[in-house]
């Protein structure tokens, strides 16, 4: 299992990507849903698909960012060419979407704000009953290398869930 946990390790290619990902949250919210986004790039840092959270809307409880562009993405490339990607979102994924990335074949995931942080935004609120489980932990107990680089300081990642958790 490869992990780099430093925030620094994001690159301005990365960083410039989730932003794409926080602007796709907060659409997300627009639209009146949980303000998550999440982009998928190949190995040129080319995006090649978006996603937003579609929970409320399509009243999907699994219709997280992450599920719904791998969902896309597994669709349209093969396993070997999404090894070869990166999976960019404004939130580290849940323990669901961190089961569906893996399964997925993507190589390298990379999130703005971490589970813990989110956990502290939301508190009790019933409409995002986090687990305590890192995406660092789910990878780690697969088989397979995983690359995953965050939580990579981006103050708008936090700022687009201000207010809406309360």
């Amino acid at each position: 299992m490869t992990t780099d946990p430093t925030t620094t390790a994001a690159g301005t290619a990365d960083v410039e990507i989730l932003r794409t990902a926080v602007a796709l949250a907060r659409s997300a919210r627009a639209a009146g849903n949980h303000p998550f986004g999440a982009v998928l790039a190949g190995p040129d840092g080319t995006v090649l698909l978006t996603a937003e959270n579609t929970v409320t809307t399509e009243r999907d409880v699994t219709g997280h960012a992450e599920t719904n562009l791998v969902r896309r993405a597994t669709a349209q490339y093969d396993a070997e060419f999404l090894r070869t990607c990166s999976l960019y979102t404004s939130t580290e994924p849940c323990a669901m979407c961190a089961g569906a990335i893996y399964w997925s074949n993507l190589g390298r995931v990379v999130y703005a704000v971490g589970e813990d942080e989110l956990r502290a935004m939301t508190g009790a609120n019933e409409e995002n009953p986090t687990l305590a489980l890192p995406c660092r932990e789910v990878f780690r107990a697969g088989q397979r290398d995983l690359t995953v680089i965050g939580p990579v300081a981006l103050p708008e990642a936090r700022e687009v869930h201000e207010g809406f958790w309360d």
